[in-house]
């Protein structure tokens, strides 16, 4: 039985570990070939990840791990979606250094509406390994529309709309 839980039928819509792989190098976080190793053996590979159980800041690694898997999701997403331009969304994570960390990715509409939360992903960071790129890829590929599917829906949802809730508050 896999670890990762992806469905080997799902259709992947990008390469996500390039994808991720150019967010990484365009953040400025590390050149293009570094971005390149980091990723790889990072991902790729047989469970635990080691670069993650040997450093010595664990915490600041993982932090730094989900945050640079996470977040590209979130930016795909946020591009495929038209956002109200009051709007924004968050990845917030709380890392765990012995079971899984939770990565919550929330809407924020804007003009004091309520926030939602879009994604709760429980993720224990150093089993988080791929036998290859194309599970990597699929895993990815599942996150991204979850987070696109419940995105569409809370922008589309007329109750938090700035008009509907000014017609609640009057």
């Amino acid at each position: 039985m896999e670890r990762t839980g992806v469905e080997p039928s799902s259709g992947v819509t990008r390469n996500w570990l390039g994808y991720v792989c150019e967010a990484v190098v365009a953040s400025g976080a590390m050149p293009a070939w570094e971005a390149v190793e980091y990723l790889t053996e990072s991902l790729i590979g047989k469970a635990p990840n080691r670069r993650l159980l040997e450093t010595p800041t664990p915490y600041e690694a993982i932090s730094q791990f989900l945050s640079r898997l996470y977040n590209p999701l979130v930016e795909a997403a946020s591009r495929d979606v038209p956002l109200p331009s009051s709007a924004m969304l968050h990845a917030f994570l709380d890392i765990s250094l012995t079971g899984n960390s939770a990565v919550l990715v929330v809407y924020f509409p804007g003009h004091n509406l309520p926030h939602q939360l879009l994604l709760l992903d429980a993720v224990r960071a150093w089993d988080l390994m791929f036998p290859d790129e194309e599970r990597f890829n699929r895993w990815a590929e599942e996150r991204y529309r979850w987070i696109k599917t419940a995105l569409a829906t809370a922008v589309a949802d007329p109750r938090l709309s700035p008009l509907a809730m000014q017609n609640v508050t009057a």
